[in-house]
């Protein structure tokens, strides 16, 4: 059993929009046998990418969510997915990286390292996943491998080392040689399915030897071994490979592939590197908590035969109910046992076991650790842990950003209403970047997400799936309230009305502060307010930030400091104390200069040479800051700070500008206060609405 852990590689394959994830995806899969045919990504011949099953995707030539599958390569098998390369699907990244122990990081070589591309080798960093690189498309015109790899140098701060030189570049772009074997490796045959070793060409011999020193000096500052031999001129493969596993394991070295997975080039060389550098289960050192133990960190091992921990990472509205995707961290999971939900401490009983393949499925006996499948009618939520009925071990959860676009969504008639209600109850239990919820002064349903498309995919799929006709309203963005001064309070709330009353008084002062949501402090002294009582005063205080009172954002930036107080012994309460805290939260905060926030995004443009300027100006007409600048080339980049008010329909904007060749991405920076002469807007249009639904 432990050898077959050692053969188990568990990737995910994470990238900018178009370099070529699926597509990569798509030719692993071929070479693996998984598939036996090869379609187009775009659809083009009307079957569309294995891996892109939903309709959306086949029509959009976009990933939308991530697809799971597994494959065997050699002696290894391959559990892969595929995950969207647009920010607005950035918690299926997030969630893929969380389950997974190694990454294909895809570049393309002629755009080289963008945007995007800095945002899912961020999320790498967060979960510490060892990663391989391949740089795609080496047959496009403009493409440069090379300068490729010192962008990861500056702007990822990767070591990353090439083990290929490509043979030939653009539309001479032949095959690569290999720097480990020392051989030049041509791929022949219909599909590219034959490879053929030869030598290495006269002319390139040079270069080789160049890319050769720069290897071995970087894979010898891990192997002793490998140093003496280097000194002696006597390199064997097997020492390279052992001291390159070993930095890549520790994220000191990122191996760099190279090739062009649409003409089937370097694919199989890009197999033979995961199953040589990237981690099986037993090489990661995954981390639980201990729920009975101060939640103290536990390290679980890959052993299958200690008791099973396995993690619900996606949720999918399946055939057959509702579809858990789960990765198994210890122990093994057989069809038949019984396991409890560790949030709720519900016990389950596993009925179906499979083995995921794309929308696809085989049905399993067993998943031991390291094995990603999935169950059916087990009820959780995304991010549950499953473990024996006696344990108190949980998984660590996963990041999940918080939205930042709103659209109010109206069913257009009864039978809508409940059909979008099931959409909605779904979707928000898939996606945890997708919120629902019911404005308390419209009554409108709002729904919440990271971007116009995620909304807009939505909104698709409400329409498509469940038969629901809906219109959506102007998207409403997700402000926020602060103050500016410091405000003191000194509250007396007093009720009689017979009987025992209420009484509770708090003296302090409210004042802002940077980088943090809320902060509570108590100075109290000489027990003025008795020490039952403060949680209660913390609790008021927290309950009033749900809605300010300038406009009904939520409120942030706010410490909130007690210093004196007093109780009585028979009127003092809980209740009375909560009462007081919202009396002294509403009298500061109505002298402390309150202000809107606004978020403000990151926004990324990257557009041909000759149409910077026109950019840059739809930028600054956004109130955008730009930021920075560069020439790629025949591509600039553009990066700027725009407020995400400014955002809505600038896609269809960049591309009536550009003659459709500029694209953008974007993601949340930060919240930023709004012009006052937009506050008052903003405001007026809030008393309107109000005014309207009254």
């Amino acid at each position: 059993m432990e050898d077959s852990i050692k053969n188990v590689r568990n990737i995910g394959i994470s990238a900018h929009i178009d370099a070529g994830k699926t597509t990569l995806t798509e030719r692993i899969l071929f070479f693996t046998d998984r598939i036996h045919a090869i379609h187009d990504v775009k659809g083009k011949d009307g079957v569309g990418a294995f891996m892109d099953f939903m309709e959306l995707e086949k029509e959009r030539g976009i990933t939308i969510t991530s697809a799971a599958t597994h494959s065997e390569w050699k002696d290894c098998q391959i559990n892969i997915i595929d995950t969207p390369g647009h920010v607005d699907f950035t918690i299926e990244v997030e969630r893929a990286l969380k389950v997974l122990d190694g990454a294909i990081l895809v570049l393309c070589s002629v755009g080289g390292v963008q945007s995007q591309s800095i945002t899912v080798d961020r999320q790498m960093v967060r979960y510490k996943v060892p990663r391989i690189a391949f740089i795609n498309k080496c047959d496009r015109s403009g493409a440069n491998p090379f300068k490729v790899i010192d962008q990861m140098k500056e702007k990822l701060g990767h070591n990353a080392i090439a083990l290929q030189v490509p043979i030939g570049l653009e539309a001479n772009f032949e095959g690569v040689v290999d720097l480990i074997k020392m051989k030049a490796i041509y791929f022949e045959g219909d599909h590219g399915e034959v490879l053929r070793e030869d030598e290495i060409p006269e002319e390139m011999a040079d270069l080789v030897e160049e890319k050769r020193e720069e290897l071995i000096d970087a894979a010898s500052m891990f192997s002793d071994e490998l140093m003496e031999a280097a000194l002696e001129g006597e390199v064997s493969q097997e020492l390279l490979i052992d001291a390159l596993r070993i930095a890549v394991l520790e994220r000191e070295i990122t191996p760099v592939l190279m090739g062009s997975a649409y003409k089937n080039k370097g694919v199989q060389p890009l197999l033979d590197s995961v199953n040589m550098f990237l981690p099986c289960p037993g090489d990661i050192v995954n981390i639980a908590v201990d729920t009975e133990n101060d939640c103290s960190e536990v390290e679980i091992t890959a052993d299958p035969d200690k008791e099973v921990i396995a993690f619900a990472f996606k949720l999918e509205d399946g055939r057959y109910g509702q579809l858990t995707y789960i990765r198994v961290y210890q122990g093994t999971l057989k069809k038949g046992d019984s396991i409890i939900n560790a949030r709720s401490r519900k016990k389950l009983k596993i009925g179906r076991l499979v083995r995921m393949h794309a929308n696809q499925m085989e049905d399993i006996d067993e998943l031991g650790p390291g094995g990603i499948g999935a169950l059916f009618g087990v009820d959780c939520a995304s991010g549950d842990t499953f473990t024996p009925p006696d344990s108190v071990i949980t998984m660590s959860p996963m990041f999940v950003p918080e939205p930042v676009i709103s659209l109010a969504i109206v069913p257009t008639s009864s039978k809508s209403e409940i059909n979008m209600s099931k959409a909605l109850g779904r979707f928000s239990k898939e996606d945890p970047t997708f919120r629902v919820h019911v404005s308390e002064e419209t009554g409108e349903t709002i729904i919440s997400g990271m971007g116009e498309l995620h909304l807009d995919v939505y909104v698709e799929r409400i329409k498509r799936e469940y038969n629901a006709e809906v219109e959506v309203g102007a998207p409403k963005v997700a402000c926020r309230e602060t103050i500016t001064k410091r405000s003191e309070f000194n509250y007396i709330h007093k009720k009689q009305t017979g009987g025992a009353g209420q009484f509770g008084r708090i003296a302090g002062y409210m004042e802002p502060i940077a980088g943090e949501e809320f902060v509570f402090e108590n100075k109290i002294t000489g027990g003025s307010i008795p020490t039952k009582f403060i949680p209660a005063c913390e609790k008021g205080f927290t309950r009033c930030l749900k809605k300010g009172a300038k406009a009904g954002f939520p409120i942030t930036g706010v410490k909130i400091v007690i210093n004196d107080g007093s109780a009585h012994a028979v009127d003092s309460s809980e209740m009375a104390f909560q009462a007081a805290a919202r009396g002294a939260f509403v009298e500061a905060y109505a002298k402390s200069s309150s202000v809107i926030l606004e978020p403000i995004m990151n926004v990324v443009v990257e557009s041909p040479t000759e149409f910077q300027g026109a950019s840059m100006a739809s930028l600054n007409q956004r109130r955008g800051m730009i930021v920075g600048s560069q020439d790629e080339g025949a591509m600039c980049v553009i990066e700027a700070q725009v407020p995400l008010s400014e955002m809505f329909g600038y896609a269809t904007v960049l591309r009536s500008l550009t003659q459709g060749n500029a694209q953008f991405t974007m993601e949340f920076s930060a919240y930023k206060q709004v012009p006052k002469s937009m506050e008052e807007e903003i405001i007026k249009k809030i008393a309107e609405d109000k005014k309207g639904a009254a």
